[in-house]
């Protein structure tokens, strides 16, 4: 046995748990592993505590028990609880550090009241990165059972990298929304590249990036990885134009309609990341078919349209003055 506010469990060792137990270890916090797939060199060699079965965690950790989940949103979270439990004893906590939705956490946490056994759902920032040397984190569920685990939270965290987000279901729905505002950070710094590259000159954009990095009011760990990952690349032509994501800001979108709130820059990004996947265009090809019988426009590019799309506009935008038909209406 090991003193239980230096232990914990982590189920899944993958990219975000693995790399999480791989940081604990170093920080003196004894780590009891399960992962039933193959794990990586570094985590074999490591002095995380690998075990077979989840029914062993009982006897590795003291009460109150402490177990992570790092697997996948969906099934697998409410399976991995159903074997989970019968090892388990009053007030033994299990965090779910996924990306699962809000709503299904509020669910396990009721399910899981009825066991005694506490449940907390803890949204986890950072990336691969942040998990190996200091994440950032969003705890909720009921305040005692998250100021057992705190200790190591914070021992994980960076500075200020931990907030008690609320009751169950809070630590999620803030994640979510972080992720909803990562997608719009995204796609607004991907629109700024995509502007530098159509300018009439040829920019020298990674320069202008490292510009950007230091002192600008747009300064950020994306724009870093940015230039990084464009130095790394050789610029954005070998890259393919499928943007794959899990899912999860689509919640978002959904939530924000039920509360009736607007979040159009979110929602936006979402939908020009389902664009990027359209490889067939067939939209674009129903909307050539509809102009065309509408207006006779053609099919395919044209050279006189495109040269009368890029005709520059003679002057800005000029308000009209509308005083005396507000004065007429009076």
């Amino acid at each position: 046995m090991h003193t239980p506010e230096h232990t914990i469990g982590i189920v899944g060792l993958g990219r975000m748990g693995g790399q999480l137990a791989l940081q604990a270890v170093e920080k003196d916090i004894t780590v009891i592993g399960y992962d039933p797939g193959n794990v990586t060199a570094e985590i074999s060699a490591s002095a995380i505590i690998r075990i077979d079965t989840l029914a062993a965690f009982r006897e590795h950790l003291t009460p109150p028990r402490a177990i992570f989940l790092y697997v996948p949103a969906g099934p697998i979270i409410d399976q991995t609880i159903d074997k989970l439990i019968p090892h388990l004893d009053a007030h033994d906590s299990i965090i779910d550090g996924g990306n699962s939705y809000w709503g299904d956490s509020i669910r396990r946490y009721q399910r899981l009241q009825a066991e005694n056994i506490d449940f907390i759902d803890l949204g986890t920032s950072g990336g691969i990165a942040g998990a190996r040397s200091g994440a950032c984190f969003m705890a909720g569920g009921e305040q005692e059972a998250v100021a057992r685990i705190e200790p190591v939270l914070r021992k994980l965290a960076v500075t200020d990298g931990y907030v008690y987000a609320g009751p169950a279901g809070s630590g999620h729905f803030v994640k979510l929304v972080h992720n909803g505002i990562e997608f719009g950070m995204l796609q607004a710094i991907g629109e700024g590249v995509d502007l530098l590259s159509h300018y009439a000159d040829d920019l020298d954009i990674p320069a202008i990036l490292h510009c950007w990095r230091h002192g600008s009011v747009i300064r950020s760990w994306l724009l870093d990885l940015m230039e990084e990952i464009y130095h790394a690349q050789g610029g954005l032509e070998q890259i393919p134009p499928h943007i794959e994501d899990t899912g999860e800001v689509n919640w978002l979108v959904t939530d924000a309609l039920h509360m009736e709130v607007a979040i159009p820059v979110i929602t936006q990004s979402v939908l020009q990341l389902l664009a990027s996947r359209d490889n067939t265009r067939n939209w674009a090809r129903a909307i050539a078919m509809m102009r065309h019988g509408f207006g006779g426009h053609p099919f395919g590019p044209h050279p006189s349209i495109a040269q009368s799309r890029q005709t520059e506009r003679v002057g800005d935008y000029i308000r009209p003055d509308r005083s005396d038909q507000a004065e007429t209406e009076h």
